[in-house]
């Protein structure tokens, strides 16, 4: 996460999201207020503004049955505040299903090497492509498109992404049409825009997906910046 002058935005969402995939790896959560205590102390060292990762674990470590009898841990690590690429960014397409996609997990090297093998083609990243040729998410990304008046999400097993979560609500309540729809490579040129989301922006525009140009649709791009600065920034 990002924070900003010791605040966070959306931290209901990333509270509920460790909760789910605490349930969900370990059987068990540990309690909101003492991840928010490991989060103020946190903050309480470190600058104003930087990145923010809780990571929940198990000590009893990997490749073993006993993973859900103890209690998980958790390692707060910080780092300078991030605001990602300018932009706009080329997407090479590679077909690639995340293991327990709906899970914000560690085991994910594939990203990195997705990534990589991108950036040696020529592209700027990589988005991932599922067996029926959905576009469901990018490497650390998540997807967004523009029809001229509407935002579109594609349908498809993917990470919901915690910007991608505030987006939706303040949108909702700007009153923005939005809709959840499968995409695949030849619907891209009916689409008016593109951009990938993640923690650190909530758009960067996307200009080329595969071999397929996109408009950068800037009123598209400056409704998500919009829309997300009406998310309030709050104290854990």
């Amino acid at each position: 996460m990002q924070v900003r002058g010791g605040r966070i935005r959306g931290l209901d969402l990333h509270l509920e999201r460790l909760h789910s995939a605490s349930k969900e790896l370990f059987g068990q959560a540990l309690p909101d207020e003492r991840i928010r205590g490991y989060l103020r102390t946190a903050l309480d060292t470190g600058p104003a503004d930087l990145s923010l990762t809780a990571t929940v674990y198990s000590p009893a470590g990997e490749f073993t049955a006993s993973g859900t009898d103890g209690e998980p841990e958790v390692l707060i690590r910080t780092g300078p505040a991030a605001s990602g690429p300018q932009g706009p960014l080329t997407l090479a397409t590679v077909e690639y299903e995340r293991v327990l996609p709906a899970v914000k997990h560690v085991g994910e090297v594939a990203k990195t090497y997705f990534l990589r093998q991108a950036v040696a083609q020529g592209f700027d990243d990589a988005a991932f492509l599922d067996r029926r040729g959905r576009l469901s998410e990018a490497t650390i990304w998540n997807l967004a498109f523009w029809d001229g008046t509407a935002v579109v999400w594609p349908q498809a097993e993917m990470l919901t992404g915690i910007t991608m979560s505030i987006l939706r609500r303040q949108l909702e309540r700007l009153g923005v049409p939005q809709r959840v729809q499968e995409i695949t490579l030849g619907d891209l040129p009916a689409l008016a825009g593109a951009v990938v989301m993640n923690s650190w922006t909530p758009g960067v525009a996307v200009h080329q997906i595969g071999d397929v140009p996109l408009p950068e649709a800037p009123s598209f791009l400056e409704l998500l910046h919009r829309a997300y600065q009406n998310e309030p920034l709050t104290l854990p």
